[in-house]
């Protein structure tokens, strides 16, 4: 059985972890466009593990092709990235 993507749920979810995994996110209390890379809120560890926890949380891979600044600047762009990747995943498997 597919998951249901709920944008919603994502993004909040990505938020909660962005702001508990990233000190910085939550004295700045950032909002889901501010750009986490130029603010120096995430660096290029921190991109990894947000990668680490989109394996775990959501069983996806990210290729290194997906490794652009497109894809993580902002939460709303890796959430964006998810459910995208998520709708890929549901269409292949019916």
């Amino acid at each position: 059985m597919a998951k249901q993507v709920d944008e919603r749920v994502i993004t909040e979810q990505i938020r909660s972890f962005i702001g508990q995994k990233f000190p910085l996110a939550r004295r700045r209390k950032i909002h889901d466009e501010d750009n986490l890379l130029e603010s120096g809120v995430i660096d290029s560890l921190g991109v990894l593990e947000i990668v680490t926890f989109l394996n775990e949380d959501y069983s996806l891979i990210v290729e290194d092709d997906d490794l652009t600044p497109e894809h993580f600047q902002s939460i709303h762009s890796i959430a964006n990235f998810v459910e995208q990747r998520l709708q890929a995943v549901e269409h292949s498997s019916r």
